[in-house]
């Protein structure tokens, strides 16, 4: 394919994630110029599987083109890959990084479910699907920028993608709610007297309450670990690996407001657009000096 081709993907890769995962695109700016494209593709993969459901609306269709996504990843996709600036873009990255192609296959699979209103089984659960989504992105963001670092981060990628996941999980019980999607683990839910109907009724109560504090600790806890292994990365490593994990400076701030919320079926904001880049860039500045940069609470 001509460099143009490869160029203009790129770009569609940047413009897709600045609209659509403003997070990331940011944490990305703050990885060497070379590594940003790589990273924006990264990142606008996730956004494509992520968003099927949002574009495609049925199941059925919606699976069509996860199984599209994961031939592609494979070699074996129909249709025009080439075509799909996305597709020419992440194919690129994962050739030119040596990316393994089944945490991709894998993280396209796991959003199978967000297509059907089947409830999350149970906690476990839960943690083993934001293992395969969110924790396997930041694997891969920090396999992009740091191969040799590959052992040192599978602690911390496991970790920080369970406490982004919960969060951002959280954060979105008003949308899942009102289309009666229940990612409120049934376990969790049993042990403070609730079901899945009571998750998706759009209705307040204490006992909603108490489920939601006890996923907001649950995710404070990964958020520690996640710390702990950060910080246990050898300096010069660090600094290189910290685009990566730089989203993971916004959950204690995200954390805090969803705990302050009265009503979890009204939208939570979080950090304002301007504190989460000054938190951005506060986290950034820190990690370059070699200074603790996560705020875990």
């Amino acid at each position: 394919m001509p460099d143009a081709a490869v160029d203009a993907a790129y770009a569609y890769c940047a413009d897709l994630v600045r609209s659509q995962d403003r997070d990331r695109f940011l944490a990305a700016l703050f990885a060497p110029e070379a590594a940003r494209r790589h990273l924006f593709a990264l990142y606008a993969f996730n956004v494509e599987v992520a968003r099927v459901r949002d574009v495609i609306r049925e199941a059925l269709p919606g699976e069509v083109r996860l199984a599209w996504w994961r031939e592609a990843i494979e070699g074996q996709g129909r249709g025009d890959v080439e075509g799909h600036p996305v597709a020419v873009a992440v194919m690129d990255t994962i050739a030119r990084h040596h990316l393994p192609k089944d945490a991709f296959i894998a993280l396209a699979d796991a959003r199978i479910f967000d297509l059907y209103d089947d409830p999350m089984p149970s906690f476990a659960d839960l943690e083993g699907y934001a293992g395969e989504t969110a924790s396997a992105l930041l694997r891969l963001a920090a396999l992009l920028l740091a191969p040799e670092a590959a052992a040192d981060t599978a602690t911390a990628a496991g970790h920080g993608g369970v406490a982004l996941a919960l969060t951002g999980l959280m954060r979105s019980l008003p949308i899942h709610a009102a289309r009666g999607q229940c990612f409120l683990p049934l376990d969790v839910l049993a042990r403070h007297g609730l079901d899945r109907e009571a998750a998706v009724s759009g209705q307040a109560s204490p006992a909603l309450a108490a489920v939601l504090r006890e996923l907001n600790d649950a995710a404070r806890a990964h958020l520690k670990a996640a710390a702990g292994a950060i910080s246990a990365f050898p300096p010069d490593e660090g600094r290189t690996l910290t685009p990566a994990f730089l989203p993971l400076s916004l959950i204690d701030g995200d954390l805090k407001a969803l705990a302050r919320a009265k009503d979890p079926f009204r939208a939570v904001a979080g950090l304002s657009p301007l504190r989460r880049q000054l938190t951005l860039w506060w986290a950034a500045r820190r990690a370059g000096a070699g200074k603790p940069w996560l705020r875990t609470g």
